[in-house]
């Protein structure tokens, strides 16, 4: 099954000379989560605006379900819902008023079960008579969202979708987005809270300097980029790592009652079995064993790192 979006080549150049896309490749399979993580500025709203249509890219292509966003770009568009990090609503409008416009805008005939379904998943049902101009920014938040969302599109990008709301909310978003994924929807996320896209993403797209510096399956890239840490807590504190120890990757607490051994897990032999050995010839005694995988998070940073 061919990609539902399909970037090749793709760079954006600014008068200013910045380069914000330097040769941006990236297929996305339909019905799957994707997560595209970077630092700030690394790309990521200028690809996805260039995606959706709303940046015009310097060279390269996009392609949204087989249609050029360039030449075809109504027939793209329409396949897409966008959630923006800006909250751009207008203030005396009311919910359920802005989110039906949006259906329309696109097409769509009058739907109002299919609305109110759309505000209830997002827990604003109750709100839908309510101006904009009355909710907090965690509501209006979830306005953008039910705007995306209210032609029933295909892909669904996500640009920043929980940043600075409450907990509730993002509850709340990764249950519809779930809702979504099983009714086939392809949703591209990008998020500073990289736990999240830890928990719901099924690949992981890593972006820095206008370059995409990986895409891999989270669990793969976990397996393969993640370090393990191995924590033996001791029977009785030890006052410093024996020398005998010393050609092991070990630590000790301050009070002296763990050994933390890190250990990668590519490796033929993690050395486990050998250092358990050892400690006991060093007269160290092992209360309790527990291990550690390296985090998304602790994985991309290390790569940002790389590419500094």
């Amino acid at each position: 099954m061919p990609p539902i979006v399909k970037v090749a080549d793709l760079r954006k150049t600014y008068d200013s000379g910045f380069e914000a896309l330097k040769g941006v490749n990236l297929e996305i399979n339909e019905g799957e989560i994707i997560a595209l993580l970077g630092p700030n500025g690394a790309g990521k709203t200028t690809l996805i605006s260039a995606i959706c249509g709303i940046t015009m890219p310097t060279s390269g292509q996009v392609l949204v379900a087989g249609h050029d966003v360039v030449r075809d770009y109504r027939k793209a568009r329409d396949l897409i819902g966008l959630v923006p990090q800006e909250l751009s609503l207008e203030a005396f409008e009311t919910v359920n008023a802005s989110v039906s416009f949006s259906r329309g805008l696109f097409g769509r005939p009058r739907n109002q079960g299919f609305v109110d379904d759309v505000l209830a998943r997002l827990s604003l049902l109750d709100k839908k008579d309510s101006k904009i101009m009355a909710l907090s920014g965690g509501m209006k938040r979830r306005v953008l969202i039910a705007k995306a969302l209210a032609h029933e599109p295909r892909i669904l990008f996500l640009d920043e979708p929980t940043a600075g709301v409450d907990v509730e909310l993002r509850k709340d978003m990764w249950a519809v987005v779930e809702h979504l994924r099983s009714q086939g929807v392809t949703i591209i996320l990008t998020t500073h809270y990289i736990e999240e896209a830890e928990a719901i993403a099924d690949r992981v797209a890593v972006i820095n300097k206008g370059e995409i510096l990986l895409v891999e399956e989270k669990a793969a890239l976990m397996a393969r980029m993640g370090r393990k840490e191995l924590t033996i807590q001791l029977s009785d504190p030890a006052a410093a790592i024996p020398d005998t120890l010393s050609a092991y990757d070990l630590t000790l607490s301050k009070d002296g009652t763990h050994l933390v051994y890190a250990y990668d897990t590519r490796a033929e032999r993690t050395g486990i079995t050998t250092l358990l050995s050892d400690l006991q010839k060093a007269g160290l005694q092992m209360a309790d064993l527990s291990t550690k995988q390296s985090s998304l998070e602790e994985i991309f940073v290390g790569l940002v790192k790389e590419d500094a």
